[in-house]
């Protein structure tokens, strides 16, 4: 039964509801009304997009940092400020 009509005309009323109508009520007059099962479409998908937000914005971040400390290193290194020298170990002979 999908319409509170069809339940009305086929006399149905769940037993503990039955039990709470006031003294002298007609339960053939008596419509009851479901609230329709939670939908979690709308709570899923927003912490899928807060997910992925946060997840860009840390990613932004890193990107920035990244090219802030490379373009710092670069200009030290054409000032002179910075020096790097690599030294290889030398093999031992034996």
């Amino acid at each position: 039964m999908r319409y509170p009509e069809d339940q009305r005309r086929a006399g149905h009323i769940p037993a503990d509801l039955l039990a709470q109508l006031p003294p002298g009520t007609d339960p053939n007059r008596v419509v009851v009304i479901q609230a329709a099962p939670r939908s979690y479409t709308g709570p899923i998908l927003l912490a899928l997009t807060v997910s992925g937000g946060i997840a860009l914005i840390v990613l932004m971040i890193a990107v920035t940092v990244h090219v802030a400390a490379v373009a710092t290193v670069a200009v030290l290194s054409a000032t002179g400020g910075v020096g790097l020298t690599l030294k290889h170990p030398k093999s031992r002979s034996k």
